[in-house]
């Protein structure tokens, strides 16, 4: 039986972006158990809830509508009676497509809305695609006048304003927002924001799961009117979390429930670095993940991420040996996959390079070595890694950081050649932090070995070498990046804040040179509020003033 008041299920689920006929399976059994288990008056599905987010340029295909119609008709077909249910699709109309959030009920969509603010920044695009809606939209569910708005449409306060002078005395917004460094918090302080202005409790549901370089953390809530958020689901959680409000005249009063405290911030990027790689593998069909492991800092972080996201039983690691390389290196490489359970194979490249050198005599006759011969040894790796994918259909997880990926300490078809690059947005200083979370959830057992932490990187392609022969120290190196990759800060800004000339000048110098390079880059999760994919589209060929 019912409680008197409204019953909210939030459906914070991990769709697949095309599947529209298991999405919207997905989307019955979900409302089922909405039913059985929580006897809820309404469930509230993310936005773009049909195709997955961001559906991108399938968008374009002419076959879309046609696919869309049929999906919503097996919804009203097949969907259980007495209960409302909020979902999104695109919807073309008069030779327009808009980004739509329908209300069916009982077989019926009775109500339907068009996302008002399209976002065209970031990894956002929409404007690409869709036209804006002009509307609000406010529905009857259970006797409560409950307002619809999408994504975008909370961060304006035009479309809350709308719903409030249309009677409306709850929002149900639903989201597709992906993860960035503090997003949960950022997020909160906007809804109470609205809340507060428009007194008026909101309902915010969220996406959840990988999605290419997008990772989607869930995070849905409950802010009421005074803008306290009383009810918040997992992060990165897939799972129906009922909000139950109770009904007092004309106003709607949510019951506070568990709100779990955001997890700190290396927890939080670990967590969408697990489930970016999972959803990346699983989705795709692979049967599994191999990685060069080579003894450092970068490989064992990205070692241990594939082993949580996947299982030991569905990584390979590979050390590939080469005349530098380092007895501590081969050491801790076999430790952590004894540690981790996964299956370790070493593979020399002496072989292979010396047979390239052999074949590049003439080439290289009369020339001192230099990188040639240091990226000759990790395009060998890069070949062996690739073939195992190929022949064993594992997808090569690349290691390389946002630190190196931005000054091109990284080599073309060699440790880039692969198909998703884990640390490719977290830079260096980060990943040190991160291994110590990693070590800090199995204490007595810790898979990243301390000495790893605490050595000197290095790419031990030459004797003796260390990063930091090349590059300025990682804590400077870090932010030097953050201020220009992520706030476009000019080079006398950076330099205003403290940071040597010469060092600026010559780190804006290799970030620009090396955009030729982050073209051909394996994708990899974002979790900046500014990484090196969708939201950063810089022309190669270009003659603008470095640092202008």
């Amino acid at each position: 039986m019912k409680s008197k008041g409204l019953q909210v299920v939030a459906a914070q689920l991990n769709f697949l972006v095309g599947d529209i006929q298991g999405n919207v399976q997905k989307v019955i059994e979900a409302t089922g158990q909405a039913v059985e288990k929580h006897a809820a008056d309404v469930i509230v599905f993310p936005e773009l809830t049909l195709t997955g987010y961001p559906p991108e340029d399938l968008l374009l295909r002419p076959s879309m509508s046609v696919r869309i119609d049929a999906g919503l008709a097996c919804l009203k077909a097949e969907l259980p009676r007495g209960i409302a249910v909020l979902l999104g699709y695109p919807k073309a109309l008069d030779g327009k497509l808009y980004n739509a959030a329908g209300v069916i009920v009982d077989g019926q969509i009775v109500a339907e809305y068009f996302k008002q603010e399209l976002p065209n920044y970031q990894v956002f695009d929409e404007k690409r695609y869709f036209s804006p809606g002009s509307k609000p939209c406010v529905v009857t569910i259970a006797g409560v006048s409950a307002a619809i708005t999408i994504c975008e449409d909370i961060w304006h306060p035009e479309p809350i304003a709308q719903a409030r002078l249309l009677g409306a005395q709850i929002m149900l917004n639903i989201n597709a927002s992906p993860f960035h460094t503090n997003k949960p918090q950022e997020r909160r302080d906007l809804l109470a924001q609205r809340a507060t202005s428009a007194q008026m409790p909101i309902v915010y549901v969220n996406l959840v799961g990988g999605q290419d370089e997008l990772v989607f953390d869930g995070g849905s809530m409950v802010v009421d009117h005074l803008g306290q958020c009383v009810m918040k689901a997992e992060l990165y959680q897939e799972a129906l979390y009922p909000f139950h409000f109770q009904l007092h005249d004309k106003d709607i009063v949510a019951i506070r429930a568990a709100v779990p405290k955001d997890p700190p911030l290396e927890e939080s990027v670990y967590n969408a670095l697990v489930l970016g790689v999972k959803d990346y593998v699983n989705k795709n069909g692979f049967r599994g993940a191999v990685l060069g492991l080579s003894g450092g800092i970068d490989s064992a972080l990205t070692l241990a991420i594939a082993v949580d996201a996947l299982g030991a039983d569905r990584v390979e690691a590979i050390m590939m040996p080469f005349r530098y390389t380092s007895q501590m290196s081969l050491e801790d490489a076999e430790k952590e996959a004894s540690i981790l359970g996964v299956e370790y194979q070493i593979k020399p490249i002496e072989p292979m390079y010396n047979a390239f050198i052999e074949a590049l005599a003439v080439d290289f006759a009369g020339t001192q070595p230099d990188a040639t011969e240091e990226n000759l040894q990790a395009r060998c790796r890069g070949v062996l890694l690739m073939a195992v994918s190929n022949k064993r259909g594992l997808i090569v997880l690349t290691t390389g950081n946002k630190s190196e990926m931005a000054v091109g300490y990284s080599t073309l078809y060699g440790d880039m050649a692969g198909g998703f690059d884990v640390l490719k947005d977290v830079p260096k200083t980060l990943v040190f932090r991160l291994c110590e979370y990693r070590n800090n959830l199995t204490p007595d057992n810790p898979p990243i070995p301390q000495r790893v932490i605490d050595r000197p990187p290095s790419a031990e392609l030459s004797p003796d070498q260390k990063d930091e022969d090349s590059l300025p120290p990682y804590p400077i190196l870090d932010e030097i990046l953050r201020l220009y990759v992520e706030e476009d800060r000019s080079l006398d800004a950076i330099v205003a804040e403290g940071f040597e000339f010469e060092v600026v000048k010559q780190v804006i110098r290799l970030v620009d040179l090396n955009e030729y390079k982050r073209r051909q880059a394996p994708v990899g999760v974002r979790i900046t509020s500014r990484g090196f994919g969708r939201d950063r589209r810089y022309p190669i060929t270009c003659r603008w003033p470095a640092g202008a």
